[in-house]
């Protein structure tokens, strides 16, 4: 293993995370917060370790994809534990843990918080706790590789184990054009959420801050109440762009390229829009009723579904307090997730799109055994390694899934809390159902249940298998191998 260029790259990610750490300095500055020194502080602590940890460049750039999936992994990690720093400098989460499970939960997306009052944080820690939902949404690696030029032609390995899906594509003709047009679309999609919410009268803080939420799809709100206090008009706003937030982001790059066709036969985005729209008509049934009215049942359900199949998490009502049906709904949605390709978590549209195809084509099997027919999406063959993949992904879901609730069962809270707990976690959506619900928060777990859902934040952001490899013995016993190898040889050669 190229130990090397994983220490390189971890300086980078720790150097890229001390200049993101400038942006709540300024928020404090203008609004006068003295918790600014807590970011400053810590930015001076990212700089420091990135410098010396960048200092030394790597004989070699070249890295496989164990190489890239232990970078990816550590990366993730190493945002955390240098992020949650602020959060205990400041007092407003004194306990590491706490500061650790909201710093990730940020980074990954998820939205589950511990804080039972959001309001009390100061503006830099609202700002920052956003931001991380934003730097996250996208991935802090595309993000390295837009910027930074790393040699070797391996960078694909990075972009695979961070970016979302069962298979990993370039847009352009090289990985750091394919990462720059992702940041592109990105960027703009931001924009221009950030200036419609502007039209709607709310603050550029709140805009900024709601915006970050839903691009990164991750949920924190800056009001307890989520964005149930803002307007209808905001509230449609933010329905819109949380499900163009859950799009493929090669269907935007199809428009931009005037390539309408090739967009139009991505049956992954035909599914999506599919499942919401049917979704959402099933919860306007459940929810509709004479006191709430025709159009707020249809804003309420519309947002609700929006939010949940995006795993962004925001939230306008107690959906804790809807019928069974339309909580069922939710619950199908948290695992059904967005699209590949796009910010969104869950177990991703692409996915059971091959495995409904799948299904279809075994039951054709048995109408005629001796037929051939190829599984195809999108007009063209399904390679076997994708197969495979999903293959793999759904039974290391299901293993950790099962895991986990079993873990954090051990407290004695209820079913429901638990099983929504974890996959509101490893989701990366948020908010469940029970104590976790819209109006709950995952304060009350204990220590030990709140270091397994930050695995499965890790884990379900990061498409499982990066975080699984740490934990792989034959990683680590062939690094050490290596190095004793490598350190015999050095000596056998100043012996001579």
């Amino acid at each position: 293993m190229n130990i090397s260029v994983i220490r390189y790259i971890l300086g980078w990610v720790i150097k890229i995370e001390a200049v993101l750490f400038i942006l709540p300095c300024i928020v404090a500055i203008c609004y006068g917060e003295m918790e600014g020194i807590a970011y400053l502080a810590t930015m001076a602590l990212c700089s420091v370790t990135g410098f010396i940890m960048t200092l030394k460049k790597p004989r070699s750039f070249v890295f496989y994809l164990k190489e890239g999936c232990v970078t990816t992994a550590l990366s993730w990690i190493s945002l955390g534990l240098f992020g949650c720093i602020p959060f205990m400098l400041t007092g407003e989460i004194p306990s590491f843990t706490d500061a650790l499970f909201e710093t990730i939960s940020g980074f990954t997306t998820t939205g589950a918080s511990i804080l039972s009052d959001v309001e009390s944080l100061s503006y830099c820690s609202l700002f920052w706790r956003s931001f991380t939902h934003w730097i996250g949404g996208m991935g802090v690696l595309v993000f390295l590789l837009a910027v930074i030029p790393l040699t070797g032609g391996s960078n694909i390995n990075l972009m695979r184990a961070e970016s979302p899906g069962p298979s990993v594509g370039k847009l352009g003709p090289k990985i750091r054009d394919t990462a720059r047009l992702l940041y592109i679309i990105y960027i703009s999609l931001t924009l221009l959420q950030i200036i419609l919410l502007l039209f709607g009268g709310v603050t550029f803080f709140d805009a900024l801050t709601t915006a970050f939420g839903t691009a990164g799809t991750g949920g924190f709100g800056i009001k307890n109440s989520s964005i149930a206090g803002y307007s209808p008009y905001v509230q449609w706003v933010v329905t819109v762009f949380m499900i163009l937030f859950g799009v493929n982001f090669n269907a935007y790059y199809y428009v931009l390229y005037r390539k309408l066709r090739n967009a139009l036969k991505m049956e992954e985005v035909r599914s999506y829009f599919i499942i919401i729209f049917v979704a959402i008509a099933i919860v306007f049934l459940c929810i509709y009723n004479n006191t709430m009215g025709v159009f707020s049942a249809l804003r309420h359900s519309a947002f609700q579904v929006a939010s949940i199949i995006t795993t962004t998490g925001f939230s306008t009502v107690d959906f804790n307090l809807w019928p069974e049906t339309a909580k069922m709904v939710l619950v199908a949605l948290m695992f059904i997730g967005a699209c590949a390709g796009s910010t969104g978590g869950g177990i991703k549209v692409m996915r059971f799109v091959v495995m409904f195809k799948t299904v279809i084509k075994e039951l054709s099997a048995y109408m005629h055994p001796k037929g051939v027919k190829k599984l195809k999406v999108d007009g063209k063959p399904v390679e076997h390694e994708v197969l495979r993949s999903i293959n793999v992904y759904m039974i290391v879901f299901i293993i950790i899934f099962t895991i986990s609730l079993l873990l954090i069962s051990v407290e004695g809270k209820s079913f429901t809390t638990n099983f929504t707990a974890v996959a509101a976690t490893i989701n990366n959506i948020g908010p469940g159902l029970d104590l976790v619900g819209p109006t709950g928060n995952f304060g009350d777990f204990s220590i030990f249940s709140k270091f397994v859902l930050i695995f499965d934040m890790l884990a379900g952001r990061l498409e499982l298998l990066p975080m699984l490899i740490l934990f792989y013995p034959p990683v680590w016993k062939e690094t050490f191998t290596a190095r004793v190898r490598s350190a015999h040889k050095k000596k056998q050669n100043k012996s001579k």
